[in-house]
């Protein structure tokens, strides 16, 4: 019991240290899911990201390790896959006991919801977010897996404001524009629309010639128009996209 204690004690020094100035609510939370499922901040089972804590793909393996599993099938749905825009859908079953009939999960991947860094790899991405749901039904775990997110995930630094600075141009590499691009990839996504198409509006609604030479303010100010228009009224917003698509030029 006290190398038990001691261990939490030493994970919540770690996560102390790692994400300065996070609030003893958040702690609370974490010092429960040490106890309950043995997961560490020094191993990188866990992180905290903007408010919240998310599970890892490693830590759910070595959850599922512990707990002697039984296995892991992953298969590709061919029906739901289109390889030509590199979209995939996994399927995966967690047998977490030998006559377990096995948690089910389902994961896919396509470039408008995954991050840049690992655009050409949306088919490991799928099979792994596939996996993940699964080992999370089969071992209760209500935390979403970082790499299920949308976006790339940076651990929250509550001390790091200072190096947030925005310039005036919402595209440069110093700005959180990067984090307004994977906004506007969730929204594409979540509400199935064309990623051409929406670019194409946003440019319009900016009045620039492309997204990259709108400011910051122009871009947010899009995120919640698109926004409100997908949760009100989808159908009017779909026409309003399809009114971009490029029309044929005629035969000279």
């Amino acid at each position: 019991m006290r190398h038990k204690r001691d261990l939490v004690r030493t994970e919540i020094t770690l996560a102390k240290r790692r994400w300065c100035g996070i609030g003893t609510e958040k702690l609370a939370e974490l010092r429960r899911l040490i106890r309950r499922y043995r997961l560490s901040v020094g191993l990188g089972d866990v992180l905290f990201i903007e408010t919240g804590w998310y599970v890892t793909h490693a830590g759910l393996l070595r959850l599922a390790h512990r707990n002697h599993c039984s296995g892991i099938k992953t298969s590709l749905e061919k029906y739901y896959s289109d390889p030509s825009l590199r979209r995939w859908v996994f399927k995966a079953i967690v047998y977490n006991a030998g006559l377990s009939k096995g948690f089910v999960g389902y994961g896919d991947a396509d470039p408008s919801n995954v991050s840049s860094l690992v655009h050409g790899a949306e088919m490991r991405v799928a099979e792994t977010r596939a996996v993940n749901r699964a080992l999370r039904k089969a071992y209760g775990i209500g935390l979403c897996s970082v790499e299920e997110l949308g976006w790339a995930p940076r651990s929250f630094d509550f001390g790091s404001s200072k190096q947030n600075k925005v310039s005036t141009n919402g595209n440069s590499n110093q700005s959180n524009q990067p984090r307004l691009r994977d906004q506007l990839c969730l929204l594409i996504r979540k509400h199935r629309l064309d990623a051409g198409l929406v670019k194409a509006f946003a440019a319009d609604f900016c009045h620039v010639s492309t997204l990259r030479d709108a400011s910051r303010e122009q871009v947010e100010a899009f995120i919640d128009k698109l926004a409100e228009s997908a949760a009100t009224d989808r159908d009017a917003l779909i026409c309003r996209l399809n009114s971009y698509a490029r029309q044929p030029e005629p035969n000279s």
